[in-house]
């Protein structure tokens, strides 16, 4: 079938959504939570396909894995969004003229949400719970390394649709091929808006290339900055926790900020990441100290180029600091916004680092793996964005929306 012919199909299906009842999307999404647990076997069957062509070594691997605890996972997830209030049709703004005009601002649908990504399979599920929730169409066109897993995800969403009666059109999947990527950047008229999801390769072309809006969902270079006056079992466990609870994914911790003053702590700050085997980019005073009690198998002199760098592995820069003015700016020089954190005890400290740093979320004493929509509240999430137009971080339902004026008048015409 011609592109074209899908991003028409699409748009026109997305026309239809306004007629479904809250209580249908509900349980829509519902069933497809419970079809997505029940059909875990072929799921993860398709999903093996996929696995057998990437190397276990790929930092993309762990995201494209699934498993059943992971289907379940987005099982809830799904299920969070069934039960959260749709934004659709709020009124944010309501008044009337001297003339007797009566303006209201409502929340209404993007329309036609267009999605690329790489290697995560469960992007498929997120972007169709959100859109659905929210009154949107979605075309997804997922990388060729997912490419049997999200055909299989597809399938699942189009057979609970089919059964209640809503065209399967809303969501649609196309060819996991570059020309598939060139139709869809290019889909003005047919598209409202693009976000792209994955590297920042893959962000910077279609950032670069695309006719139809973007919204940016940014790589994560994430930092922690160790403070002078940091408690070191407090920080020991925050920085284990935001380094190797997951490393593949963007809200992980790429370089720790460590005052000078700290360095006899090094040793006991590094020991967790010792045990899981993380391998430390340091910089030459954080070198010499760590070459007394880390392993000398994972400890390496740091170059400049591993500050800025999106690890998404068990690796991680390490750069001392004189103070908080210069791990201000060495945050702002690498960090592509996305999430940032200080562990200090000073409170003047804390303020200036959340006043100072520019992203999209910005922490005091907690790990910077909590920078999710579901962990902020929101359900599922679509992607975390790392702009600053219209929507910034994790977004869930309410940016998904726009809004429209309504205008109510008795007749009311404007002079020449």
């Amino acid at each position: 079938m011609e592109l074209d012919k899908i991003f028409e199909q699409t748009q026109k299906a997305s026309r239809g959504l306004s007629g479904l009842t809250p209580e249908t999307v509900d349980a829509i999404l519902r069933d497809v939570a419970t079809a997505a647990v029940s059909q875990t076997a072929f799921l993860l069957s398709e999903n093996e396909k996929d696995l057998a062509r990437m190397s276990p070594d790929d930092p993309k691997y762990d995201r494209l894995k699934l498993t059943a605890a992971r289907v379940e996972a987005i099982a809830a997830d799904m299920r969070n969004v069934a039960g959260l209030t749709s934004p659709l049709g709020e009124v944010l703004l309501e008044r009337e003229l001297p003339n007797g005009l009566h303006l209201s601002k409502v929340r209404v649908p993007l329309g036609v949400v267009g999605v690329i990504y790489e290697a995560r399979p469960n992007v498929t599920f997120d972007v169709f719970s959100l859109c659905l929730k929210t009154g949107n169409a979605c075309i997804l066109k997922g990388g060729s390394d997912a490419s049997f897993s999200n055909e299989a995800i597809v399938s699942v969403i189009h057979g609970v649709l089919e059964k209640h009666g809503v065209s399967k059109d809303i969501v649609a999947l196309l060819p996991p091929d570059r020309a598939a990527t060139a139709a869809l950047l290019g889909a003005v008229g047919y598209v409202d808006v693009l976000i792209p999801r994955g590297s920042q390769q893959l962000i910077d072309f279609v950032r670069q290339n695309a006719k139809v809006p973007v919204i940016e969902t940014g790589a994560g270079i994430v930092h922690t900055y160790f403070d002078e006056t940091a408690d070191l079992e407090k920080g020991a466990e925050i920085i284990y926790n935001a380094k190797t609870r997951r490393v593949s994914v963007c809200n992980a911790l790429d370089c720790l900020l460590l005052h000078r003053s700290r360095l006899q702590d090094l040793a006991a700050l590094a020991a967790p990441l010792a045990a899981a085997g993380v391998t430390i980019y340091a910089d030459t005073p954080s070198f010499e100290v760590l070459q007394q009690s880390y392993p000398q198998d994972l400890l390496q002199q740091a170059s400049e180029e591993d500050f800025g760098t999106e690890f998404l592995s068990l690796k991680m820069a390490l750069k001392t600091v004189e103070d908080l003015d210069e791990a201000l700016d060495h945050i702002a020089t690498h960090s592509s916004k996305h999430s940032e954190a200080i562990i200090s005890e000073n409170e003047a400290h804390i303020n200036r680092f959340l006043q100072l740093v520019d992203a999209a979320a910005v922490y005091a004493n907690a790990s910077t793996a909590f920078t999710d929509g579901a962990q902020f509240g929101l359900g599922a999430e679509i992607g975390i964005s790392t702009q600053k137009l219209h929507a910034r971080g994790p977004m869930g339902l309410e940016e998904l929306t726009s809004y429209k004026w309504l205008v109510k008048g008795n007749g009311q015409t404007r002079p020449a």
